[in-house]
């Protein structure tokens, strides 16, 4: 059951997610068959935003709770905030997962 996780770095951020970036992309790489899809939240001119999206194929919100917990960039404390939101995958990657009627 897919849940979406979106993540808001605390101002100024910018040197603590640099510093911890190659550990994050280390947990993605581990974790690769629970992610449906993830990356970094960008402004419109393609810089960085300041936060992540995922969304994990978990089997409930404290298995979803966890993988954001070891995340290093969680563990170095780079996120002001989260969200975490139960998500029906009804599209992914062009292809529908609606049921036929």
């Amino acid at each position: 059951m897919p849940y979406m996780i979106e993540t808001w770095d605390k101002p100024d951020a910018g040197t603590l997610r640099a510093e911890h970036r190659a550990a994050h992309l280390d947990y993605l790489a581990q974790n690769a068959p629970r992610l449906l899809a993830c990356g970094a939240k960008l402004t419109d001119d393609g810089n960085d935003g300041g936060g992540s999206f995922y969304i994990v194929d978990v089997d409930s919100r404290i298995q979803a709770e966890n993988f954001l917990a070891g995340d290093p960039f969680s563990q170095a404390g780079l996120f002001q905030r989260n969200s975490i939101t139960r998500w029906r995958k009804a599209y992914l990657d062009r292809t529908s997962y609606l049921p036929k009627v």
